[in-house]
């Protein structure tokens, strides 16, 4: 999983969601064999063993990059690309959740945490062979992430009280960063990969960053610090990795890190085809859907392959109205804007049907941004909107909504049909379930829906860029800290996707959250945090400015030649130590 999606939020182009209530699973069959719903991981029982150098993973993606440069990225199939081509000041150890040092090496505070120096990890290389130092560190924040010119959603999650820090240069291997008041995720945030300075300087004084790495850039141009280097790139395809052998992190034993010696990605819209391949032994990492598990659990032993149950996932795919007054004639904006028109819909989704037709009953129904699995932030008490036909109707008749003149379908007050144009992401099996299940519940509600699946970075660009649609099925990554969320959920977000990058909260309960999470960062006593987030995400949960659906349990299958794989919900374990042995040699070549 790239490192990035542990700090920040990204649009998921694949389902990697779950959370309330319990689990449902097909009973009399689980019963009758008598097994668990997979291997579960616990970290803190992690032995990791001395690896070997050489040989091949293989995996497969869903969609090509739509890009590769980071700061321009708002889809995980452009992060997941070239994601491990760079990092961060810090990263995130998944067995405690908090922030460790990545290219710094150590930090201190002073004032009161409002000056932080951070001394960086000496003999680290660019890929080119230039040194990393302060310099790198300096430009790519203050020429990049906190350039009024360069949107990006790192700028998001940094603004203090509508304030940037200020970061300077102390030496070559120190940066302070000097902050307009505190802000207690400042080292969760610090995850923002670093830029060599000696190459995108240009472009950037140019003014043509945000045009360069593009999916036509050479990969050998992509010059980054982290594990690997993509070496080969062939649209619609695969993507094709290298390890880097001057990369600086070292195992127990002080050998250099990694030890797989090369990676291959392949391109694989269609979901079948991806489990085809791990059938086949052609890859060594497949997510499981609900309806795989079954075969792929009775072939277990002989596949050579494990199942990790790895249990809910941190966020949920979920149904946007467009609220854009911009994009959208006045009479759909009015009623999409209105909570209750969203809370009809609501109470029009399935959840329960969804898990056990989608998921094969291994899921989850959702109503609110977080999960059980996030112990901290989830709370019972959120705002739930269980299936109630009854009530939905109830909720359009008072805003008026009624078939007029008898053709089956609602129409407004000034006599608009109620119909929606709703999208999803056409190489998401699940979702275009779930779309094609709305329709046809909608429709009993005499709502028109025209559902169109389409490819995932032409449904980004319309989401992000054009506006144009009037409803979406989608997901989003998760994030460790929820400050990594204010991409999403304050109103001048890039990713406050129902009505992004407003001057000014369009609504009190924006400008409500909005508070909240300013609060919230620049609170340092974490039980208070924790309160000011629960807060958020009750209004966000009420106003229901995205519906939540349901979500799988994330399930993965992984050949046994795979060594060293701990698997999580936010990624794999240490991955620069995973290792392939010559049992069961995968058959992919590239």
């Amino acid at each position: 999983m790239n490192p990035r999606r542990k700090f920040l939020l990204f649009l998921s182009g694949v389902a990697i969601s779950p959370f309330a209530a319990a689990l449902f699973y097909a009973e009399p069959r689980a019963k009758r064999e008598k097994y668990e719903i997979g291997k579960s991981v616990d970290l803190d029982r992690v032995t990791f063993l001395k690896g070997k150098y050489g040989g091949t993973l293989y995996s497969a993606t869903s969609s090509d990059p739509k890009t590769f440069n980071l700061v321009a990225a708002h889809e995980t199939s452009s992060t997941e690309a070239v994601g491990e081509l760079f990092e961060g000041l810090t990263e995130i150890d998944l067995k405690t959740l908090k922030p460790v040092g990545a290219l710094a090496e150590s930090w201190e505070f002073k004032d009161g945490g409002l000056r932080w120096i951070f001394y960086l990890r000496k003999g680290v290389k660019w890929f080119d062979g230039k040194e990393f130092t302060s310099d790198d560190v300096v430009f790519t924040y203050n020429s990049i992430y906190f350039n009024p010119k360069i949107p990006n959603s790192t700028k998001d999650t940094f603004m203090i009280g509508g304030k940037l820090p200020k970061v300077k240069k102390l030496d070559k291997y120190a940066v302070e960063f000097i902050l307009p008041e505190p802000f207690a995720p400042l080292l969760y945030s610090l995850g923002a990969p670093i830029f060599p300075k000696h190459i995108v300087e240009k472009p950037v004084k140019e003014g043509r960053f945000l045009e360069f790495w593009t999916i036509s850039t050479p990969p050998e141009k992509l010059v980054g610090t982290g594990p690997y280097k993509l070496v080969k790139y062939v649209p619609g395809q695969y993507l094709v990795y290298e390890r880097n052998r001057n990369y600086w992190k070292r195992d127990d034993w002080g050998n250099f890190l990694p030890y797989v010696d090369r990676k291959v990605k392949f391109i694989l819209p269609d979901a079948n085809t991806q489990l085809l391949k791990f059938k086949a032994g052609e890859v060594d990492f497949y997510s499981i859907h609900g309806e795989d598990y079954p075969e792929l659990k009775e072939k277990e032993r002989e596949g050579r392959y494990t199942i990790y149950n790895l249990g809910p996932s941190l966020t949920a795919d979920f149904i946007c109205f467009n609220q854009n007054p911009k994009a959208l004639p006045k009479w759909k904006w009015k009623l999409f804007s209105n909570r209750k028109f969203r809370w009809a819909i609501s109470h029009a989704v399935d959840r329960m049907g969804i898990i056990l037709t989608v998921y094969n009953g291994l899921g989850y129904p959702v109503y609110a941004p977080v999960t059980p699995a996030n112990k901290i932030y989830w709370d019972s008490s959120y705002p739930k909107f269980p299936y109630n036909l009854k009530r939905a109707k109830e909720l359009l008749l008072q805003l008026g909504l009624k078939d007029r003149n008898g053709d089956g379908w609602l129409e407004t007050p000034e006599g608009h049909t109620v119909e929606i144009n709703l999208l999803t992401n056409s190489n998401n099996p699940a979702r275009v379930q779930i779309g094609a299940i709305l329709k046809y519940d909608l429709k009993k509600l005499g709502i028109k829906v025209n559902f169109q699946p389409l490819d995932f970075n032409t449904l980004v660009e319309k989401l992000l860029h054009t506006y144009d649609f009037d409803a979406v099925i989608i997901g989003l990554t998760g994030s460790v800290d929820p400050n990594g969320g204010r991409n999403v959920w304050m109103s001048s977000g890039q990713l406050h996707m129902w009505n992004p990058n407003q001057k000014e909260p369009a609504t009190e309960w924006e400008k409500e959250v909005d508070e909240l999470f300013e609060e919230a960062a620049r609170t340092l006593d974490f039980k208070k945090r924790v309160e000011l987030y629960k807060k958020a995400y009750y209004i966000i949960a009420y106003q229901q400015p995205l519906i939540y659906i349901a979500a799988p349990l994330v399930l993965e299958a992984v050949r046994n030649r795979v060594k060293n794989y701990f698997p999580t919900v936010w990624g794999a374990y240490k991955p620069e130590r995973i290792f392939v042995s010559s049992e069961g040699e995968a058959r992919g070549q590239k």
